[in-house]
């Protein structure tokens, strides 16, 4: 039977020949993942199901990310409870304060998945490792607790959307405004427990950061996962990452899609998702005069590297302007170590940003840039629904870091290109 790559890496994990969209199937798992609000929830069910251990303690990974350095008692409590927790069982892929990363720009840095893995994860954006040929996907904290315990998780097959990607992006655009293009496309149920495949001679032209991008915000569009062909750039990283075996599945030629949907990237604008969806994608003849109070470069999506040097060179010899705030977060200590040595960060401090601990903290309104009634951001993360980061009365406005960087140049959503003149 032909299958997509999702289908045939679930196959495998499930011991089976074959699966066809809608076969429910047990699967073993490859890496179970929590931070420090949903896995206390986890830790709690997994008590109650009279669990004693994990079922492997490389293979689940505790990343107190969304709070930490923790805000208040609250939060510092829920992180206790993930310590505790970690030392009980011996957790190998545990990550204090000091060497935690935001958790889907950390995991594959440290090399704990590669292509062909089984990744649960108890955060909707664990579709991230797509990008590395895995199938990974976000679940609830009980299934996170059964995954702990057995090793092993429920799945519905799901059927595929085929992107056949052509063309390379052009300068200033990036995997940011491709996965906000596509949304604004098909919408945010457009690919409703769906796998997104992206394929074509296009992805070679697109970066690993690129990838993992697109592939996190696979979910904005209702999908199940978000996944990339394996080609000599992913084997490159994951060579680089880890020691690790992988095992690359390529999709059959006659595999039956729901829909196949071909781009040209080089066809692919600058796009912004105004409030308060991420399908509500405008192009810059469509931006009007948005004035800004705030500006967040950073977040599991566009906190890498790279990220923050394109946002530096559109920064560099710049000033932020004058009323507007801008908070940048390197996803990992790596990330923010590189961006020390280079010059990043000193390029973006001396524009006026303030430099922020690695930390999901603003994305989700938890702290380190929550916003107030009527205040307007443009940021790089990957929500911008009613009250996402901050209050109700509030506005984000999701772009990429080229973007958000000129934006902070002008005090309004700007292009680029405006301000490289």
């Amino acid at each position: 039977m032909a299958m997509t790559m999702t289908q045939k890496i679930l196959a495998n994990a499930a011991g089976l020949p074959s699966v066809k969209a809608g076969d429910l199937i047990m699967a073993n798992l490859s890496l179970v993942l929590g931070n420090d609000i949903t896995a206390p929830v986890a830790i709690g069910e997994f008590d109650k199901i009279g669990a004693k251990n994990v079922f492997d303690r490389a293979k689940v990974a505790l990343v107190p990310d969304h709070f930490t350095p923790n805000k208040d008692i609250k939060s510092a409590e829920q992180a206790l409870k993930v310590r505790s927790f970690a030392h009980e069982q011996d957790i190998v892929n545990y990550f204090e304060v000091g060497e935690v990363g935001i958790e889907h720009a950390l995991l594959p840095e440290k090399g704990l998945v590669a292509a062909g893995d089984v990744v649960i994860g108890a955060d909707s954006h664990t579709c991230t490792y797509g990008a590395l040929g895995a199938f990974s996907t976000g679940v609830g904290s009980t299934d996170m607790a059964a995954g702990m315990a057995t090793g092993k998780a429920w799945f519905k097959v799901p059927e595929a959307i085929k992107f056949n990607l052509t063309g390379k992006l052009n300068k200033y655009v990036s995997g940011k405004d491709l996965i906000l293009h596509i949304i604004g496309m098909i919408g945010v149920d457009g690919a409703l427990y769906k796998s997104m495949e992206f394929v074509g001679e296009g992805v070679h032209s697109l970066t690993m950061d690129d990838r993992f991008t697109v592939a996190n915000m696979a979910i904005e569009a209702g999908a199940k996962n978000g996944i990339f062909e394996v080609d000599d750039l992913t084997v490159e990283y994951m060579k680089e990452h880890s020691a690790g075996e992988y095992k690359v599945f390529e999709a059959d030629p006659d595999a039956e899609y729901a829909r196949v949907i071909d781009i040209d990237l080089s066809k692919v604008p600058h796009t912004v998702a105004f409030p308060h969806l991420p399908e509500n994608a405008r192009t810059p003849e469509n931006w009007g005069e948005v004035e800004i109070d705030q500006v967040v470069i950073g977040s599991c999506t566009n906190g890498r590297i790279s990220d923050l040097r394109r946002a530096a060179e559109i920064l560099k010899g710049k000033k932020v302007k004058k009323g507007v705030r801008v908070i940048v977060f390197p996803a990992t200590q790596a990330i923010y170590l590189e961006a020390l040595k280079d010059g990043t960060l000193s390029a973006l401090v001396e524009a006026g940003c303030v430099i922020s601990a690695p930390t999901c903290g603003p994305c989700l309104g938890g702290h380190m840039g929550v916003l107030a009634a009527g205040e307007r951001c443009v940021s790089t993360t990957n929500r911008n629904f009613v009250g996402r980061m901050g209050h109700t009365e509030s506005e984000v406005y999701l772009a990429s870091p080229e973007v958000a960087a000129a934006s902070a140049v002008t005090g309004k959503i700007t292009a680029p290109e405006e301000v490289m003149k």
